[in-house]
C-alpha cells in the first residue's frame, strides 16, 4: 500500500481509527474492511518511522540546515534528551517517539483533509460565481505578466486569491468547532465590549466557529452570502469596481473574529503552507481555464448557479471535517481560455 493510499484510508475511517486501538484492526475476525484499515494503518506508521529516522540520520551528518516542521519535532526531542543525559535541567517537553508520530499524523491531516476541502467548495462557489473569477484572474494575469513565477516576487502580491480563500472558509471552513479547556487554574475572559467572565478551573469550551465567522456585528447584513471582495477595505461593498493596479488593503478584524486555523499559543502551524498550496492552485486553475456547472436539459445558467449553491449548503461534518453530502450532485466543466 502506498503512502497516499494508507493514509487516505486513515483519514476517511478516522473516527474508527480513534476509538478501536490499532492492535485490534488486525484481528483475523474481524470484518474485511476493518482489517483493511488496520494494515492501512501499519503501513502508515511504518512510513512514519522511516521519515523520522531519515531524519535523525540527516541530523547526525549535518545535512539539516533547512527548517522544517519534522526537524524542530526532531531537535526538540534530541536537546531534551541530551540534557538529561548530561545532567542538566530537563524542559520536560521532549517528544517521544510516539508523540513525534502523533504529531505527524497531524500535520498529514491538516495538510490533505482541510485544504483539499477548501479547495473543492472554493472551485464550486466560482463555478456559481462567474465574476469573481474574472476579478481573481485579472490579478493572475497581471503576476504573470510581471513577475517570473517565484513565491518571493508572486506570493504577496495575489491577495485575491487569499481571499477567496479566506472568504470561502468564513462559511465553509473544515473544522466548525474547536475544543479548548482552561488550565488547572481559573482563567478571566474579556469580550469586545469589554465584559468579564471566569472560567472554573479545568472547564471545557467549544468555540462554535461557523456562529462566530457569520456574527453580522462583525461581517455585517450580507454575513451568510460568499463574497470575497469584502476582505478589501477598498472594494466596494456591492461591486467588483477596483481595479488591480490599485492598492489594496485587507481589513482589519476584531482579535479572535476569524479563527479558520484557531489562534494563541496553539494556532495551526501548517497555517502559511496551507494558503500558499491553495493560492498557487487556484493560480494554476483559474490562469488557464474558466469553470462552469454542466447545465441539464432546459436548465438556464441561473439554475445552474442555484443548483451549485444548493450542493454546497447541503454539508455535514464527516469524521471531523465539514464536506458536501452529494460533491457530485452538479458537474463542473472547465473550458481553456482564449
Amino acid at each position: 500500500m502506498t503512502y497516499r493510499d494508507s493514509l487516505s484510508l486513515c483519514l476517511s475511517n478516522i473516527i474508527t481509527f480513534a476509538i478501536i486501538p490499532k492492535r485490534y484492526l488486525s484481528l483475523s475476525f474481524l470484518p474485511r474492511k476493518l482489517r483493511k484499515l488496520g494494515q492501512a494503518v501499519q503501513e502508515f506508521q511504518q512510513y512514519m518511522e522511516e521519515m523520522l529516522a531519515r531524519e535523525r540520520a540527516s541530523g547526525n551528518k549535518g545535512n539539516s540546515d533547512t527548517p522544517s516542521l519534522m526537524r524542530a519535532l526532531v531537535r526538540a526531542s534530541e536537546e531534551d534528551a541530551q540534557a538529561k543525559d548530561s545532567g542538566q535541567h530537563s524542559s520536560k517537553l521532549g517528544l517521544t517517539d510516539e508523540e513525534i508520530y502523533g504529531n505527524l499524523f497531524a500535520y498529514n491531516l491538516a495538510g490533505h483533509e482541510t485544504t483539499a476541502n477548501t479547495v473543492a467548495y472554493a472551485l464550486v462557489l466560482l463555478a456559481a460565481y462567474p465574476q469573481y473569477q474574472d476579478w481573481v484572474r485579472e490579478e493572475i494575469m497581471q503576476i504573470q505578466d510581471t513577475s517570473a513565477g517565484d513565491y518571493g516576487s508572486s506570493f504577496p502580491r495575489l491577495q485575491r486569491c487569499l481571499a477567496v480563500m479566506y472568504e470561502t472558509l468564513r462559511l465553509y471552513g473544515s473544522i466548525v468547532f474547536i475544543p479548548r479547556a482552561a488550565s488547572t487554574d481559573s482563567q478571566k475572559l474579556v469580550n469586545q465590549a469589554g465584559d468579564e467572565f471566569v472560567l472554573p478551573p479545568s472547564t471545557s469550551v467549544n468555540l462554535n466557529v461557523q456562529a462566530l465567522h457569520t456574527d453580522p456585528k462583525t461581517w455585517g447584513s450580507d454575513n451568510l452570502s460568499w463574497r470575497p471582495s469584502r476582505w478589501f477595505t477598498d472594494c466596494s461593498a456591492r461591486t467588483l469596481s477596483q481595479k488591480k493596479t490599485e492598492s489594496q488593503t485587507f481589513i482589519s478584524l476584531p482579535r479572535g473574529s476569524f479563527i479558520p486555523w484557531a489562534d494563541g499559543p496553539r494556532v495551526c502551524p501548517g497555517q502559511k503552507f496551507a494558503q500558499v498550496e491553495f493560492v498557487a492552485v487556484l493560480t494554476t486553475l483559474l490562469g488557464k481555464y474558466h469553470v462552469k456547472p454542466v447545465l441539464e436539459t432546459g436548465q438556464t445558467e441561473e439554475d445552474g448557479r442555484k443548483a451549485l449553491l444548493e450542493m454546497v449548503d447541503d454539508s455535514a461534518i464527516f469524521a471531523i471535517t465539514l464536506q458536501m453530502n452529494q460533491p457530485k450532485k452538479v458537474a463542473l466543466v472547465w473550458e481553456a481560455l482564449p
